[in-house]
């Protein structure tokens, strides 16, 4: 069977890609007509038509109907005849059209669009981020969890497991909602392939002196300001949330703000939660003696808590790193070095006399 004899093939296939489309199926019919009860025929979102409702009568008028309906989501039932009542009290959800052929048949044709849900991209294998893939299934999201060491055991609530950043980028849409989750694993390496993406949003999830590392590696690897600027860090609005699972509700709140163009409405948190803002200045570029005039908005962000574990003084920083999972070291007079941020290991490999003061 061909894919134009298989409406509802084509469309489990379309469905897997992530594309919308509509779906035609007649409902009723008055002789002559070449439809009958229950024939299908799917229009994809470039106007392609496969199936069969009609002849040259009616497919003209269920091919525009089926376009607008996948442009505003809304399905409809089409009354085409010789003879429509154009003048009467409309019916909601029903299109009154006149057939434009000779023949006195007549068809009702129920149009349904289906567009693909938003995606929620979530990167990384934490407590968080498995809270996050949850958190995505709550607000009915396709959920991607994106991580080399995630699981289905981990991520129940998945509908995809990635292990590559470029193909997790590749398939970023306009729909798509990303979550930097890795908290301090590789932050720079999720947020450089994810940052220029199509995506409605990118959040980034980090401690105060994290979120400025990352910050500045992504300034001096060749991201501007506007780019910086489009990256909501803290992720989530500010509900004084502490707990794994309450970040990720308020990231899911804030994501669907985003998608529903909503004026942001943030209340203040209580004393005990308060944080302080960070002010970043941006790098100067490669070679400049001057830093550039402007800077960044200042960002709130929320400390996380240190894993547990043996922990070493970032030399560059101050900031405590987990040895454990450090992925940023060096050696220096037979001494490990460890580094939050692949910018503050960098510092150090270039002044290293500098720095190594606050090793001894």
């Amino acid at each position: 069977m061909s894919a134009s004899d298989d409406p509802l093939g084509l469309a489990v296939a379309l469905r897997e890609r992530r594309e919308p489309f509509a779906l035609a199926t007649v409902v009723a019919c008055r002789r002559p007509t070449s439809a009958y009860p229950g024939a299908k025929a799917l229009i994809d979102g470039e106007g392609a038509f496969s199936g069969w409702v009609g002849g040259s009568c009616a497919q003209p008028l269920v091919l525009r109907e089926a376009l607008a309906a996948i442009e505003d989501g809304k399905p409809r039932l089409l009354r085409i005849s010789p003879d429509p009542d154009l003048d009467g009290e409309p019916e909601e959800g029903v299109i009154e059209l006149a057939m434009p052929c000779q023949s006195q048949g007549a068809l009702e044709i129920y149009v349904e669009p289906f567009l693909p849900r938003p995606e929620l991209v979530v990167i990384g294998e934490t407590p968080l981020a498995q809270a996050l893939a949850s958190a995505g299934k709550l607000i009915e999201f396709d959920v991607t969890v994106s991580d080399p060491g995630a699981s289905a055991e981990a991520f129940p609530d998945a509908d995809v497991l990635l292990t590559d950043l470029d193909e997790t980028a590749a398939r970023l849409r306009a729909d798509s909602y990303v979550v930097v989750a890795t908290q301090g694993q590789y932050d720079e390496d999720a947020l450089a392939a994810v940052l220029r993406s199509e995506a409605a949003y990118v959040g980034l999830v980090a401690s105060v002196k994290r979120a400025e590392a990352v910050l500045h590696y992504l300034r001096g690897s060749g991201f501007g300001l506007d780019e910086l600027g489009l990256l909501h860090c803290p992720a989530g609005l500010s509900l004084g949330a502490v707990t794994p699972s309450e970040i990720a509700l308020s990231i899911a709140a804030e994501i669907l703000q985003v998608r529903r163009d909503q004026p942001a409405r943030q209340p203040e948190p209580a004393a005990s939660s308060a944080r302080e803002p960070l002010i970043l200045t941006p790098m100067p570029a490669a070679g400049s003696e001057q830093a550039p005039e402007s800077t960044l908005e200042p960002l709130i962000l929320t400390p996380i808590p240190s894993a547990s574990g043996e922990q070493a003084l970032d030399p560059i920083c101050g900031m405590t790193v987990d040895v454990a999972t450090a992925r940023h070291t060096t050696e220096h007079e037979g001494q490990t070095v460890y580094f939050c941020a692949a910018v503050c290991r960098q510092r150090f490999e270039q002044e290293p006399e500098r720095y190594a003061a606050a090793l001894r």
